[in-house]
């Protein structure tokens, strides 16, 4: 089991990133929550299996289609049990 935080800047603010980050993370079964900064970045905190992490970072690269990524930074850290038990948005 891990724990991924994410950092994601560009244009991602106001253009659905974080309702789409939820869907996402709903559909792949991850847990954790989104949220966006005051630095005009969006956040993650995402657990689950290696492999669909994996898959879940792919997809921020480009995000929902009005996102303009550019750059992704990811920490990953290995876990025993799990910290949350659904994926939300906090405001």
């Amino acid at each position: 089991m891990f724990k991924i935080r994410v950092l994601v800047s560009g244009d991602v603010q106001g253009v659905w990133f974080r309702i789409s980050t939820q869907d996402k993370a709903n559909e792949l079964g991850l847990t954790g929550w989104v949220k966006n900064l005051f630095s005009n970045a969006v956040e993650i905190v995402a657990e689950g299996d290696m492999e669909t992490l994996a898959e879940l970072t792919g997809w921020l690269q480009t995000g929902p289609p009005n996102a303009k990524v550019k750059k992704v930074s990811i920490e990953w850290d290995e876990i025993s049990t799990n910290e949350f038990s659904s994926f939300k948005i906090h405001k």
